[in-house]
């Protein structure tokens, strides 16, 4: 059975600032536990019910919890058999850009767009995303849950965009509604596309720095594309075999 301390506690890295401090997140869901006991993170504690317990197999630290209790620390609607409390973990050294396509994106505020992006790019062989300081946070649950696993292959980093995109020496493609139709751009084997916030786009300053401007060709009435949709899109054709 959970104490209160115990339980608070796990309530509270539901908080970014609890998070940021402890250096812990939260993982829920079967799927995404699963992946996460596969990966280099490290697992603090799990919290299963008896169906997911009795058939655990592993050495990190279990407690079996009833169902009412699952559904005081999580923090989804329906929560799924087991949680996990893991340890935040940091990409080593710095990202390599050349010889591969790389994700930068400017000001991504919703949780689901963020994971989303990460799932597609865990999809079509990313391995990194450059974040700015600015977008949400990775270990938010949601961005968790959104990425369906990916956090755990698609190593992320935030950095100033201002000061990083200038001394990148590959291509650089920005999604912009004003830019060249993206079907004349051919495969990309290296280069970096920026993905701007949901409602602004791409912020100004970083505008100079976009050396290969692109769109997605609009055939119909809609106004614009949801970020993570417009990414799919575009990766999907730069990333072609």
């Amino acid at each position: 059975m959970l104490s209160k301390n115990e339980l608070k506690y796990i309530q509270s890295l539901c908080h970014k600032k609890q998070r940021q401090e402890e250096g812990l997140f939260i993982v829920e869901g079967t799927k995404l536990v699963n992946e996460l006991l596969q990966s280099g993170f490290t697992i603090r504690k799990l919290y299963a019910l008896p169906l997911w317990a009795e058939q655990y197999r592993g050495s990190v630290p279990l407690e079996t919890i009833t169902g009412t209790e699952l559904e005081k620390i999580s923090s989804l609607q329906a929560p799924n058999q087991v949680l996990a409390v893991a340890e935040q973990k940091q990409p080593s050294g710095e990202p390599v850009i050349e010889k591969q396509l790389t994700l930068v994106l400017d000001s991504i505020q919703d949780p689901g767009n963020f994971g989303t992006i990460i799932r597609i790019a865990d999809w079509f062989g990313i391995k990194q995303v450059i974040a700015s300081v600015d977008t949400v946070e990775l270990y938010n649950p949601k961005v968790i849950q959104s990425t369906m696993g990916s956090f755990a292959r698609v190593n992320v980093w935030y950095k100033p965009l201002a000061g990083f995109l200038p001394a990148v020496t590959v291509p650089v493609y920005g999604a912009l509604l004003n830019g060249k139709n993206m079907h004349n751009e051919p495969p990309v084997t290296e280069g970096v596309l920026v993905i701007g916030n949901e409602s602004k786009g791409i912020s100004n300053e970083l505008l100079p720095f976009v050396s290969h401007p692109i769109t997605i060709p609009r055939l119909g009435g809609a106004e614009s594309l949801n970020a993570a949709v417009a990414a799919g899109i575009i990766v999907s054709h730069l990333k072609k075999a």
